[in-house]
């Protein structure tokens, strides 16, 4: 309608907010000429949030936006990068993304890997170790780089691996193994404050994976970010308990094993799943390091498998998403007095490239979102369920479509490793 106006509120912690109003009728030259004189990287996520709803009836906007991220977006380049996060949701600046480029699924000289990935689930046992095949590959290249594009163009900053193409075995005094792919940074990199830990995974498999990310981490180390390692195990067969009970870990506590993704921030809370992916001294190392700034919480009886994040997200301050299998009893004290909203049914997907290899990740995959915003979450499109419940908690969705990422191991989240939010370190309980 002519003359209504869109308002769009842009919070900045301990800052009074600031408004921008817009015209519904106003001409391209005039919104150009108001963005132009904005940087502000929450500004424009804001921007694209809220006109979400009216894109489709102002063209305008749509091109308006378009002239406003690609300056934003080349401003952002020159800038040198530092490492800056406190939690999950605060507006994101800077992220890494993942890639594919010589994927393979390894064989069997990493049992670890074979018990813990995956939920039983295959549509075929090829012989192993094997490569996907190309056009797995390319279509999975290809939705990742819609979403990178997709990122800029909301003026986050994205950078990539330099995937290694490992020919032969990993071979320790212990053990030989076939090389994984650096898909998903999230799993061994732990980005905390202005720090990032390389983590101590219990897979063989990922035992030399961060040095694709070894270029990265200097340009972050030179800028004034830290840059630590956990020691490396050694991971012979007495940190596994491969015969294992029910109920009982295949972690032993032999040596400190954690992967990244068991982990989630909440400021100066931080949320440690002790699971088949992490195990009590790798909680103990965590806090010890972390100081008495943070308080690591130890999420015990919750989930078994690996990782946290399609297990519980953490949507915004007090509102959670919880995998319905999870008994709520099992949640940290802190958590329980937030609301707390179940992920639906997840809608699963089976694509023909993918039709021969065992699958990486249970359908629950499908709830491992990225949010972007308090207000804006980066998630799988084929979750039309998940979808319409976060937006009637008024979170909007940037769709994401990742064909493979029940073969290849990772969602929107696992394949990101958020770098820098806007926001400083709070506590929220």
């Amino acid at each position: 309608m002519p003359g209504t106006l869109l308002l769009l509120s842009v919070l900045h912690p301990g800052e009074t907010s600031k408004f921008l109003l817009v015209c519904h009728n106003a001409s391209t030259r005039a919104i150009q000429s108001l963005l132009s004189v904005t940087t502000n990287n929450q500004l424009l996520a804001m921007i694209n949030i809220m006109s979400k709803r009216i894109i489709k009836r102002n063209g305008w906007l749509r091109r308006s936006l378009s002239v406003f991220g690609t300056k934003h977006s080349e401003q952002s380049k020159q800038s040198p990068s530092n490492v800056s996060v406190h939690n999950e949701w605060d507006p994101l600046e800077e992220v890494i993304v993942g890639t594919p480029l010589f994927a393979s699924y390894p064989g069997r000289g990493d049992k670890y890997f074979e018990k813990s990935f995956g939920d039983g689930e295959t549509n075929a046992q090829p012989p192993l170790p094997c490569k996907f095949s190309p056009q797995l590959i390319e279509e999975t290249v290809e939705d990742i780089d819609k979403f990178v594009n997709d990122l800029r163009k909301l003026g986050i900053i994205v950078k990539r691996p330099e995937p290694i193409e490992f020919h032969g075995k990993i071979k320790t005094f212990d053990w030989e193994s076939e090389h994984y792919f650096c898909y998903c940074p999230r799993d061994l990199h732990l980005a905390i404050g202005n720090t990032i830990i390389e983590c101590p995974s219990g897979f063989r498999t990922r035992y030399l994976e961060t040095f694709s990310y070894h270029k990265i981490m200097y340009d972050y180390l030179k800028n004034g970010s830290r840059w630590i390692s956990a020691p490396k195990g050694r991971l012979d067969d007495s940190c596994f308990n491969y015969e294992r009970k029910p109920g009982q870990s295949i972690l032993t506590e032999k040596e400190m094993i954690f992967d990244a993704a068991n982990v989630l921030r909440l400021g100066r809370d931080i949320l440690y799943l002790v699971s088949d992916s992490g195990n009590e001294l790798g909680c103990h190392w965590l806090q010890s390091t972390l100081g008495n700034q943070y308080k690591v919480h130890p999420c015990r009886n919750m989930y078994s498998g690996i990782h946290i994040d399609t297990t519980l997200v953490v949507l915004r301050p007090g509102l959670i998403l919880l995998n319905p299998t999870v008994n709520i009893e099992s949640l940290p004290a802190i958590l329980r007095k937030w609301d707390i909203i179940y992920a639906p049914e997840m809608n699963e997907v089976h694509y023909e490239a993918a039709r021969n290899y065992p699958y990486s990740a249970s359908k629950w995959l499908g709830m491992n979102l990225l949010m972007l915003s308090p207000t804006l979450a980066a998630v799988d499109s084929n979750q039309t369920a998940l979808i319409k419940l976060l937006e009637s908690h008024k979170i909007d969705v940037l769709p994401v479509l990742l064909r493979h990422g029940r073969v290849l191991g990772g969602g929107p989240h696992c394949i990101t490793l958020d770098t820098r939010r806007t926001g400083s370190l709070e506590s929220y309980f």
